[in-house]
């Protein structure tokens, strides 16, 4: 392993080079109409393109290390994965440039969007406090993008920008796995604690909507309980169930709890649009068949160490400096014990994009992209409240 001056010094060409070669929001037409939907992310490490490059985060909420990033863009770029991620995707599929970090220095305009995605984030700011951007200052942060939108283009024109745009959120993930890596009990019942997560999800999505967001794509809660990370703590525990059932009981709880929630949004908030992707079947699918899929691999990572290659320990920089790393991350469906690979991202966002009912509904992403919100009188930008409870 190189020196800490030698990384440093290799850090530094790394996210010097990003600079060259993955565009930013910056755009020299700033003042001129924009004939686009602009694409504004929010959440954990599905969707990260490398925030946490930027902040005072361990190498646990990081991925700025060989091997991540070393199939599609050949050096690693904070990345939780080989490659791409569904965000990257869907910004090429909605004819936009790639959506680069919000904390990424460099002049942005913001007129394509932002991605405020850090790894670790939770919906709860307890959640890996201080060492991630939670979702709360990421809304802080969409907000300081909304005023500089309203600066540079007028409110006519930014306030159009916003009700077009697409939101897209993926969070909670961190909130139910946290505790379990942690090894502290819960003070909550189940119901409790789903009901924390999403009260202040919900606060935030009101928030989006109070400055012009209107249709919302959303990502449910992946097999968290049968990632390969999980193995590891289903061997401490002598357990040889297919998954871990702590996990899976609040991840199916959450799953059954969105959708009424954003029901709940869509009559109370006018003009309010949803879609909700089905990550868990479309991961467990690709699991229980993966040759259906184009995968040879599913139930281990190609990145890590230990049965399964379950403990996180990809590229050495983690505590542990031994790994093993596949010779093709394409046959696997996870690059790392949390994290799918490129290739499983590339199918997962097709899906996002274009699916139909049975993975994605009511809408798909592609359609949200197309819808155009009639005008919108200025009123209507006011806070209207909601609550679970309502």
């Amino acid at each position: 392993m190189a020196s800490f001056s030698n990384f440093q010094m290799i850090h530094f060409l790394l996210i010097f080079s990003s600079y060259l070669l993955i565009p930013t929001s910056s755009q020299s037409h700033s003042h001129q109409p924009h004939n686009h939907v602009a694409f504004f992310i929010f959440g954990d490490s599905l969707l990260d393109p490398g925030n946490n490059n930027y902040i005072n985060a361990t190498t646990v909420n990081q991925a700025n290390f060989n091997p991540y990033g070393e199939t599609f863009f050949k050096y690693p770029t904070g990345r939780f994965s080989d490659g791409r991620l569904i965000p990257d995707f869907i910004s090429e599929y909605a004819n936009l440039p790639l959506i680069p970090p919000y904390l990424q220095p460099g002049d942005h305009e913001f007129t394509y969007g932002a991605n405020f995605a850090s790894g670790g984030a939770g919906a709860l700011d307890e959640i890996n406090q201080g060492m991630v951007v939670n979702l709360n200052t990421q809304l802080r942060y969409f907000k300081k993008v909304e005023k500089h939108l309203r600066q540079k283009l007028g409110d006519e024109e930014s306030k159009k920008l916003l009700l077009d745009a697409v939101y897209f959120i993926s969070v909670g993930s961190n909130d139910y796995i946290s505790p379990l890596f942690r090894n502290y009990s819960m003070f909550y019942s189940h119901k409790q604690y789903l009901d924390m997560v999403m009260g202040n999800l919900t606060v935030v999505i009101e928030e989006i909507y109070q400055k012009g967001g209107r249709k919302f794509g959303f990502v449910n809660m992946g097999p968290l309980g049968c990632l390969p990370a999980m193995e590891a703590i289903k061997l401490q525990q002598g357990s040889s169930d297919e998954c871990l059932e702590e996990a899976t009981v609040l991840v199916k709880l959450h799953n059954t709890v969105l959708p009424e929630v954003l029901q709940g949004l869509e009559s109370k908030l006018k003009g309010f649009k949803y879609s909700i992707f089905d990550l868990y079947t479309t991961i467990k699918e690709r699991m229980d068949n993966p040759s259906k899929y184009g995968f040879k691999e599913a139930k281990k990572a190609c990145c890590g160490s230990g049965p399964y290659r379950a403990l996180y320990s990809c590229g050495g920089m983690r505590g542990t400096t031994e790994y093993e790393l596949c010779s093709n991350a394409n046959e696997y469906v996870f690059f790392d014990p949390f994290h799918p690979t490129e290739r499983a991202y590339q199918q997962l966002a097709e899906l996002i994009w274009s699916g139909t009912h049975n993975v994605i509904k009511p809408y798909n992403l592609k359609q949200l992209f197309e819808h155009s919100e009639e005008e919108i009188p200025c009123n209507q930008f006011e806070y209207l409240p909601y609550t679970l409870n309502n």
